[in-house]
């Protein structure tokens, strides 16, 4: 039996990476999986991946998928995420926010339309796809929000400031600790209404990617200072698979909760051998 016979699951921004790893590990466990993202078809991005890919990837392997191509930055997108989910498989037990954006640019340069449209699909669709789904877990008892956050949302610290590197993080940083926020306030909100738990997980590396590698974040697939998806995956499964009462409002980072559960061995990185987040510590 798989950890997640009989549940469905909507996951945003699937057609690569941590995305497409988590949606092919929860339909291998026995979910549904709708899978969304912008990128229909092989071709329509300039990196590689595709929802058309990760629903042929899960079905293959003989698992249940549907693809929902949606621009999640517009609410009226997200609602019709949201019916689509339903109506191809009449409730949502999981979500994971994953879907992100980013242009690596300094504070002072950024032009205010890109601000606003990181804002919305990093911070707003999370809020708007978490309210479609929540009644559907209220009214079952159960269910669990996955969002997936990043090490940007820990910050530089107070300064002053030895390290005067302009990296351009301000704006991605600023959407993952309101993420984190949100987190935790939901997550208090909804604890009176059963098996509900609403929690983050960012890497405790940088996952390689295509999005990665294209930022020039990781040199490749090896790079020995990244990590790989599966692990994300892992701890998405986790997240969404255990009782709420062990980790309802949980900010954590996937090596350090893979380890804390026995998934894995050895962990290392943010939660590890470095701090997390202030809102990971509380």
């Amino acid at each position: 039996m798989g950890k997640l016979d009989g549940k469905t699951a909507l996951i945003t921004g699937a057609s690569r990476g941590i995305g497409q790893i988590t949606a092919e590990l929860f339909a291998a466990e026995g979910a549904k999986v709708v899978v969304a993202a912008r990128t229909l078809n092989e071709g329509d991005h300039m990196l590689e991946g595709s929802l058309s890919r990760t629903v042929a990837n899960i079905k293959d392997a003989g698992g249940e998928a549907t693809g929902v191509a949606a621009d999640i930055s517009l609410e009226p997108e997200c609602q019709m995420l949201a019916e689509k989910a339903k109506a191809a498989y009449g409730k949502i037990d999981i979500l994971i926010n994953n879907a992100a954006l980013n242009y690596y640019l300094p504070f002072i340069d950024y032009p205010t339309n890109r601000w606003v449209r990181c804002f919305l699909i990093n911070v707003h669709a999370p809020f708007i796809l978490s309210k479609a789904v929540l009644p559907d877990m209220v009214a079952n008892g159960g269910g669990a929000i996955v969002n997936i956050s990043s090490g940007s949302a820990i910050g530089p610290g107070r300064g002053p400031y030895e390290d005067q590197t302009n990296r351009g993080g301000t704006m991605y940083g600023a959407t993952k600790a309101a993420l984190e926020r949100m987190t935790q306030g939901v997550a208090q909100e909804m604890s009176c209404h059963g098996d509900i738990s609403v929690t983050a997980v960012s890497p405790s590396r940088v996952v390689a990617t295509p999005g990665t590698i294209h930022h020039k974040l990781v040199t490749g697939y090896d790079d020995p200072k990244g990590e790989p998806p599966s692990l994300m995956a892992q701890a998405a499964l986790l997240l969404a698979s255990e009782p709420a009462g062990k980790l309802n409002g949980r900010v954590t980072y996937d090596q350090q909760i893979l380890k804390e559960f026995g998934w894995i061995e050895n962990a290392v990185g943010r939660g590890v051998d470095t701090d997390g987040s202030g809102y990971s510590k509380v």
